[in-house]
Parts: C-alpha cells; structure tokens; sequence
C-alpha cells in the first residue's frame, strides 16, 4: 500500500477555521482549493508549497484532474535536488503520456543543474546523443566534432568561443530518420550549449556568473523535445545540432575586436564576448539550413533583454513567418506554456554595425541597447536559409536564479512541451 498522500482539487471554500487558505489537509490527505483566476497557476503553486512542507511521494486523486493541471503540479512539484514521486490519475494512456513529459523533463533538468565541471562541452554532446539513442535505437546516429576538428569542418564560431577552455568546443550532429535512407529532412533543430558562461573578457559580474552553468539550456530543451515527440510516436525525419563550448578566459581565448569570418562568408566583430551564444548559433544554423530542413527551430538561453521584456515566466519567439508565430503561441497554449513574440523586421540585421566587418555580435553598451533580443535575433538571421521556415525561441523562463512561489531554484524546462508539440504537428 502507498505512503502518498492523495492530492484532491475542489471548488469548496476552506472550512472557516481554515481562513483563505489555497491548500487545506484531512487525514492522508490535501485539498487544493481552486478560488477564480488561473487554475494552472494557482495549482503549480499548491506543488510548490506542498514540496516545501517535506511532501517526497503524492498521489493525484479524486475527480477533474485534467492533463495540464497534473502538469502544472508537478512543475511546482519539482526541485533540484529530487525528482520526487508522483502518482498520476486517469487512463493508462493519460498517466503514460504524462511520464514521458517527466521523463523528458527530467533529462533536461539535471542537465541544466549539472555542475560545469562536471558538464564538459563534448559530455554534454555525448550524453544528448545516449538519451535519444537509447529512446531511438537504431533509428539515430550521430557523429561529434570536437576541438580542431571545428575549424576542418569550418565551424568557426563555436571553435572561436570554446578555444579559451582547456576542455575542447563540439557540435553534435545527430539524425533521427524513422523512414528510411533517403527520406527527406522535416525539421532541423539547434540548440545552444555554453556549458558555462563566465562572459570572456567581458567578464560578467560573480552575481551574474553564478547561474551559467543554464547556458547549455537551449540545448538540453530541444534534445528533451525530440526525445519526447519520439517517444509521442514522431514519425517524420530530424536533425538536431548542439554547439557546445565553455565560455573562458586564458591566453587562447578569443578577444574584443576579432574577426570571425563564417562558413557563408558572413564576418563578425567580436565587440563583446560576452554575446557568445548567437557566435555558436551561427554555425548550429548554418549546418541546419544544410540540411534543406523546410522547418528550422533554435533555443537558446540568449539575451537579458528577453527577461526584462517577457519576464521569468515566458518565453519569447521570433519569426520573420506570421503564421509560425501564431502556430508557436497556439501549441504553447495547448501544453500550457507561455510565450510571447518579439518584434523582428529585416533592418534588425544590421542593428549592430561594424566598421571593420559585415556586422558585430552585439552593440558596444551595457545589455547590447535598446532592443537587444530583436537584434540578436536578427544577427542569427543572417545565417538562416531564406527556404526554410525558421522560429527562433529566446528561453527567458528557462531557469529560475532563486526559488519562488511558482519554482524550485534551478531548471525549469519551459519550453520543452511547445517544440515538442511543433515537432509533432
């Protein structure tokens, strides 16, 4: 017999002695008590408070538990420290499809709250790959490029960042083909991997510096979303491309005022290497328009100015397609995500100019300026098929510093539900 405590929803008002009160208890049990406004929230903030009572093992119980709300629960449910134990309700087929989410979850989460040291570039390129072989079999193959391999294969940008690390850069090139040989590429997915970010010469400040080790987390969310839209049944072709590299000083460091030229022809002024993600992206991009993808989808941990626009608990996406945009907000609705478009117009391509190259990284000034995630964005334009379809997610809500009433301190994996809704469509 179970030691979970049940978990109840009600529409019922507290008992008076109670006072208002969100979560009530009886014997082996506890009663979330829904007041009007937002359900999923109010519910994700009844986990949270009932981890932080010393609760390790519930039991979603009774009536009106929808698929979201177990969702919601267990995301509040969740802490850096322990998974914790959940007990889903409804139809196998509900509870099964809610344990893939925690297992995808799950994977991501303890990437993103790995340690640096103990995250290489390359580790976190080979353990991506494991997971999704180990779901995908024979159906994945892959191949790392590491270290001076980088520049034989011209992947300037992710060499350039990750030289500085005695600990060499790597892209993961992975393919998951269910169809055959010469089945046609669906959708190419990118995400980035600075398995630690100290800011290079443009050192970041030690409060700033603390929570890097979630740079990898473009790249754990989008291998967390294929492996979940593979273990949904996903049967259409995907590449997914990681460029991982730690972000570090020494004397083989990259500098302020280098010149990166890329594969494409593309040449960047480093002007602050502390906008080394969209450096690493470049190439991820350019790799995944090789693959004639007519879908190309990157995430990234990118820009402080996504936080300050959209918040912790959004994500932003951009897109020069209107129609991917909306599609974007209508699956991250449906998973109960939360995200939000930023504006991107062709002129943001040349928001950071340069003197000396075709652009720069970013803007010399404090955050990049005014606009800096739509200028970000638009720097990685430069490097996207003009064919392909390409949404570009800016994983503001993807960490949370400290613990607050919705979160556990740590990884939260928002965003891993809407790519794997998009790859499954």
């Amino acid at each position: 017999m179970s030691d979970a405590m049940k978990i109840y929803l009600t529409n019922d008002a507290p008992a008076a002695h109670w006072g208002s009160a969100e979560v009530t208890f009886t014997q082996g049990q506890a009663n979330i008590h829904l007041q009007e406004g937002d359900a999923l929230l109010q519910i994700q903030q009844a986990g949270r408070k009932l981890r932080s009572q010393g609760l390790s093992e519930v039991e979603l119980s009774g009536e009106g538990w929808q698929v979201n709300q177990q969702w919601a629960f267990a995301l509040g449910f969740a802490t850096a420290k322990s998974e914790g134990k959940i007990h889903w309700c409804g139809d196998e087929q509900t509870q099964q499809a809610l344990e893939h989410r925690l297992e995808s979850a799950n994977f991501a989460r303890l990437l993103i709250n790995e340690t640096p040291e103990n995250l290489s570039p390359v580790k976190l390129a080979s353990q991506a790959a494991l997971w999704l072989t180990q779901i995908g079999g024979d159906k994945v193959s892959y191949r790392i490029i590491e270290g001076e391999a980088l520049l034989e294969n011209k992947w300037f940008g992710i060499h350039a960042v990750g030289r500085g690390s005695e600990r060499p850069p790597a892209l993961l090139e992975l393919d998951f083909n269910p169809l055959g040989e010469d089945a046609p590429v669906s959708v190419a997915l990118v995400g980035k991997g600075i398995t630690f970010d100290s800011g290079g010469y443009s050192i970041k400040a030690s409060e700033g510096m603390l929570g890097m080790k979630c740079d990898m987390g473009g790249a754990a969310t989008v291998t967390a979303a294929l492996g979940l839209a593979m273990r949904s049944g996903l049967n259409k072709r995907v590449k997914l491309f990681l460029c991982c590299a730690e972000n570090l000083i020494s004397g083989r460091a990259y500098k302020l005022g280098d010149i990166i030229t890329y594969k494409n022809g593309v040449s960047v002024e480093v002007v602050n290497t502390d906008a080394e993600g969209r450096l690493v992206l470049a190439d991820g991009l350019q790799a995944a328009s090789e693959t004639g993808a007519p879908v190309i989808i990157d995430a990234a941990t990118l820009t402080g100015a996504a936080v300050m626009a959209v918040g912790g608990n959004y994500n932003a996406i951009f897109s020069p397609n209107a129609e991917l945009l909306v599609k974007t907000q209508s699956k991250a609705v449906e998973v109960a995500e939360r995200v939000w478009p930023l504006p991107l117009d062709p002129w943001h391509k040349d928001m950071c100019p340069s003197a000396y190259a075709d652009t720069a990284n970013s803007r010399p000034m404090k955050g990049g300026g005014a606009g800096g995630a739509s200028n970000a964005a638009g720097f990685l334009w430069r490097f996207v098929s003009p064919q392909a379809q390409w949404l570009h997610v800016d994983l503001a809500g993807a960490f949370s510093d400290s613990a607050n009433a919705l979160w556990a301190a740590g990884a939260t994996t928002h965003g891993v539900l809407t790519i794997s809704s998009l790859l499954q469509d």
